[in-house]
């Protein structure tokens, strides 16, 4: 898909998306995929640009993060003929697991991953239905990492550009469909 595609791909999907201003809390605007989600030909339309962009790598396994990940991720790892990976919050998941903590603004959280999950060598394909500041993410990688995969490339549906999150992946070949690059863009 070249670059003109791409911009018309992202102009259909971003007006769809249904902004919700003050949520969760005021002076955030609410990035909600669900009306997507919803529309038929939008949610193929996602898929599809995804699969376009990864269909020609070798890629082993797509490793998405909780919850919302899930949804692109799980499809693109069927297209795909790969393994899918899950990554959850603390305390969901039952066998061994390795743990990986990240900064919010105020303080931290963590991340987990069954320790069997990736085998050394793998090729990963991160995806997350959002960008925003990078920790999620980057959370991610290092687990992969850690348990000797290789991350081949990292995809978001939505990347609000404005926070900056790609600086905090710089090391990675990112490729977001949609990008909001302020607050208050609808």
């Amino acid at each position: 898909m070249n670059e003109i595609q791409l911009t018309e791909v992202s102009k259909k999907l971003k007006s769809i998306i249904r902004s919700v201003p003050n949520f969760p809390k005021d002076g955030i605007v609410f990035r909600d995929i669900t009306t997507l989600l919803k529309d038929k030909e939008a949610f193929k339309l996602a898929v599809d640009t995804f699969y376009q962009k990864y269909k020609d790598i070798k890629i082993d396994k797509v490793v998405s993060v909780e919850s919302r990940g899930f949804i692109f991720g799980s499809i693109l790892a069927y297209l795909l003929g790969a393994g899918f990976v899950p990554i959850r919050k603390p305390g969901k998941l039952p066998a061994e697991k390795i743990r990986q903590e990240y900064q919010l603004e105020y303080g931290t959280d963590a991340m987990e991953v069954h320790a069997d999950a990736i085998k050394p060598g793998e090729k990963v394909l991160v995806h997350d239905d959002l960008l925003a500041t990078g920790g999620t993410v980057s959370a991610a990688c290092k687990l992969i990492e850690r348990l000797g995969g290789e991350v081949v490339g990292i995809c978001f549906l939505i990347e609000l550009s404005f926070l900056n999150g790609r600086e905090r992946l710089k090391n990675y070949d990112i490729f977001s469909i949609i990008q909001y690059n302020s607050e208050q863009e609808m």
